[in-house]
């Protein structure tokens, strides 16, 4: 691959090119197009742009979703909503929660260059980011009761809205106003067992703001997620053994040398697997494919007419979200066995080893165990998010103005339910005899040292807090040339003081240091103030064509400054023809995470064989392990930065049909983010210093051994990476016609097609490619599949009082992680609605009519095995019913 000098020129030429030649880029939404057509010519404020104008003038690179058709759709989260954006490749949902620290968030991921590069809006406005790691808003915190449309904005928008803007920006809108009442409430089946799920949202407002200067209103929902386990899909249940661990039930005993246990070689306990000599657990038999979830969300909003255009507002919206999770029950991995003590193997109870095992009775063993008597190991995240936001906003003279000051908040707790357990009380019950590792039959004594273990409670709590004022203003400056239409231009500043904490709960977390990895000892954080003005001139050059530049200065107290301009052009030679193109540079600043972060110990993702001690599988203890990895933050890292570039049409041959295709590109410099433990295994001599050898030459596997003198670990901490490049093609088309009895029928698709996805995990390092394929070493995508086809297609009829509808969904296969090839997931939804009086209406659906089994994946970098839950999802055929009653 040509990535030099010539390379870098070339990207920058054709840059150039596409501003001078004044093409362009990002198509007409189908939604968008339909508003041209209206007579309103209020004027509004579009994501994309300051500057307020007319409807019929503009034609932004937005795709807009209106709520109430998706709700027909059977989509109940913004999570659901996201994932069918067809430039979207999420890879963190509310699954990822299962056996990590995300606090059950959900994020978007545009273009696949990162959660933490799609910049997510509320009217407008940031809110605060997910605490658990500050990178990005949690999805899940979205009022979406209150959400009137969504607009997507699919290019890079640092130019106006700073950080994180580089993949694109998602604009949440709320009603503005709003009078009277509406209850709607759905409830959904899945055919197989688990996984139902029910929504009740109401909202109720007052006042009319010119006749009675004020509006009030409120909405608030409620969801309610069962949970999918291992158990209830045949398709994952099956695939368990995909992913093992040397610790199982009844434990093992070594010394020195190979592992030996009781049940083998026949290994017939529950979730065991014969590994020779010892069984092997196959511990995903114990996830939760879909975690149970309730979410809570609400908003209301005063709206009050001071006169004329000015108007002020005060907002509060408020989220609380609360997942429950179940991995596997706690792996001692450490355990010693004293010779001469009651099950020490020989003495009676537990069988003798083999002859040729070579073991001194005379010397301790070294024992696994694993604590199925005490459960999963179970975890409950409760996710609070709060804003609020004052506003004021008019027209003084010529300008059009708006400001607003704003406290946005974010904290999650996590707390332990059930499974973990203290290995101070384990461990010397195992040396001294009172606990037996080798059976699932304790006595008195045994079962009493289990059920004293247990530890409940807080574990850790993370919060994020955000303060910001801003304003900006526009105003039109004159036909300059003749063209019949204004100039424009916007102006604008903002303030914002960030802070966030995360600490543990050391009387909890010292207890479960082997049973939860997490460091007692944790307590880091960080603040930051950001300064930044910005302006954005629109000069319509002729009647055809206008050209639009935007820039904004960033000043950060703890890295400094930045600069980014854009440069966009839209020509129509013809009514029926659009051209459009832009040019921009980017920029993320690292999160105070990414910064701050405490370095902690935790294990590694996927098992390991050392690739010093391990030889022929042996000594057990250094093969196929999770071993101990440090992570944490680092002060000294740069900012993210990127160009990026677009080129499109639209067609609109017939007011019924149009047809848009849309190119673009991005380069991503200086990328943040961890080696991730399959890259540095994969390649044990590129990265041997990131192994930090224990004195004797080891790695340590549980997570008593670190810190400490004798820890052996792996470093992943936060750094600054190599380079990445992508590109692809936007599609959307959609064709209305009506019919002779007044019906209306529609056809719509969205689709993206990326063509190139390369990338470097190190500065300067090979390149590696990632369109259709699973990127497991990237730390850009965290790690996970870049699906190079994806679409989105529906077909709906329409009456006066019932409509009917299609749609598909659509993601092409990938080459998998560890070889081989995943097929497409392509699922039908069908629904229909009716409405028998204004106040009424009735909706039925079905998602995924055929009842699609996800594509087998070969993955085992999630805990949920069998699929690729980034790409897929367990529920199956699933029936819903929704009501709406508007009073």
């Amino acid at each position: 691959m040509n990535t030099g000098p010539n390379f870098r020129k070339s990207v920058v030429t054709r840059a150039i090119i596409m501003a001078m030649c004044g093409t362009g880029a990002m198509l007409f939404a189908q939604e968008t197009l339909a508003q041209q057509t209206s007579q309103d010519l209020q004027r509004v404020e579009v994501t994309g742009s300051a500057i307020r104008r007319v409807d019929a003038e503009t034609a932004v690179p937005i795709t807009v979703l209106k709520t109430e058709d998706l709700k027909k759709q059977g989509l109940t989260t913004v999570e659901e909503i996201v994932n069918t954006l067809a430039g979207n490749q999420s890879l963190v949902g509310t699954s990822s929660a299962v056996g990590s620290a995300s606090g059950g968030a959900s994020f978007a991921n545009l273009r696949g260059l990162g959660a933490n590069k799609t910049l997510v809006l509320l009217n407008g406005r940031r809110i605060a980011n997910n605490a658990a790691d500050s990178s990005a808003p949690d999805l899940n915190m979205i009022p979406l009761a209150a959400i009137d449309r969504i607009e997507v904005l699919r290019d890079g928008a640092s130019s106006l809205y700073g950080t994180d803007a580089i993949g694109g920006v998602i604009n949440f809108i709320t009603r503005k106003d709003f009078t009277g009442g509406v209850a709607s409430a759905q409830y959904s089946q899945p055919q197989h067992a688990g996984g139902k799920s029910a929504n009740l949202n109401i909202g109720y407002g007052l006042g009319d703001l010119d006749k009675d200067k004020y509006n009030l209103f409120g909405f608030i929902d409620y969801q309610k997620q069962d949970p999918i386990t291992t158990q209830q899909r045949d398709y994952t249940r099956a695939s368990a053994s995909l992913k093992t661990s040397g610790t199982g039930y009844p434990g093992s005993y070594s010394q020195g040398g190979n592992n030996y246990g009781v049940d083998a070689p026949g290994c017939t306990g529950p979730f065991e697997v014969s590994a020779g000599t010892y069984c092997r657990y196959a511990y995903a038999n114990w996830v939760d494919l879909i975690p149970k979830s309730e979410r809570t969300s609400g908003l209301v909003r005063g709206t009050f007419n001071l006169g004329g255009d000015t108007r002020a507002a005060l907002e509060y919206f408020g989220s609380q979200s609360k997942v429950w999770t179940n991995i596997a029950p706690v792996p001692f991995a450490a355990l010693t066995v004293n010779p001469g003590t009651r099950y020490y193997p020989g003495n009676g109870i537990v069988p003798a080893p083999p002859a040729d095992a070579g073991i001194d009775p005379t010397q301790p063993l070294d024992a696994r165990w694993r604590d199925v008597p005490n459960g999963p190991r179970a975890d409950r995240s409760e996710n609070k998010q709060q804003r609020l936001l004052g506003s004021l906003e008019g027209s003084t003279g010529a300008w059009d103005w708006a400001t607003g000051l704003s406290y946005n908040e974010n904290k999650i707790t996590n707390f332990l339910t059930g499974g973990y357990t203290n290995g101070d009380i384990i461990t010397p019950a195992v040396a001294d005899g009172t606990l037996n590792p080798f059976t699932t039959q304790q006595d008195a004594a045994g079962q009493a040292v289990i059920a004293s273990a247990g530890v409940l409670g807080p574990l850790w709590t993370a919060k994020g807090q955000t303060v910001t004022l801003d304003g900006h203003a526009s105003r039109e400056l004159g036909d300059w040339f003749g063209s019949g239409r204004n100039s424009a231009l916007a102006v604008g500043a903002e303030f914002r003081r960030e802070q966030y904490h995360q600490n543990a709960n050391a009387a909890i977390a010292s207890q479960v240091v082997a049973s939860s990895g997490f460091d007692p000892t944790l307590n880091n954080g960080g603040s930051r103030k950001v300064y930044a003005v910005y302006a954005e001139l629109n000069v319509p050059v002729t009647k055809r064509l206008e050209a639009t530049a935007a820039a904004r200065y960033d000043h950060y107290n703890d890295f400094g400054s930045t600069f980014n301009p854009k440069l966009s052009v839209r020509w129509q030679p013809v009514d029926p023809l659009l051209v459009r193109g832009s040019v921009s540079s980017g920029f993320r600043a690292p999160s105070l995470f990414d910064l701050y972060a405490s370095p902690t110990f935790t294990n590694t993702a996927n098992t390991w064989d050392d690739p010093v001690r391990c030889v022929n599988g042996s000594p057990s203890n250094a093969c196929q392990q999770q071993f101990e990895a440090l992570t944490g933050g680092n002060t000294k890292l740069k900012p993210e930065k990127s160009k990026s570039g677009s080129l499109g049409f639209v067609v609109q041959p017939a007011q019924q049909f149009d047809f848009g295709l849309d190119f673009w590109w991005v380069v991503l410099h200086d990328q943040i983010g961890s080696l991730t433990d399959t890259s540095v295994f994969g390649d044990p001599t590129k990265y041997a210093s990131q192994f930090k050898r224990a004195p004797d030459g080891s790695l340590s596997y549980d997570g008593t051994q670190c810190p400490g003198s004798n820890c052996g670990y792996v470093l992943l901490n936060t750094q600054n990476l190599g380079s990445l490049i992508t590109s692809g093609v936007d599609l959307t088309t959609s064709y209305r016609w009506k019919l002779d009895n007044g019906a209306s029928t529609t056809f719509r698709m969205a689709g993206t097609y990326v063509s190139r996805y390369d990338y470097q995990t190190e500065s300067g390092g090979e390149w590696f490619r990632g369109a259709g394929a699973y990127t497991g070493i990237t730390t850009v995508s965290g790690g996970g599949p870049i699906v190079r086809w994806q679409y989105t297609a529906s077909l709906t009829y329409a009456t006066a009082n019932w409509s009917a509808g299609l749609v598909n969904r659509f993601k092409r296969g990938y080459d998998d992680q560890n070889g081989g090839r995943t097929g497409d997931w392509s699922v039908i939804d069908v629904f229909g609605s009716y409405s028998p009086t204004k106040a009424l209406t009735l909706t039925a659906g079905i998602r995924n009519l055929f009842d699609q089994a996800p594509p087998f994946s070969n993955q085992t970098a999630t805990f949920q095995l069998g699929y690729d839950p980034r790409v897929a999802d367990p529920f199956g055929r699933t029936f819903y019913l929704r009501g709406t009653y508007r009073f």
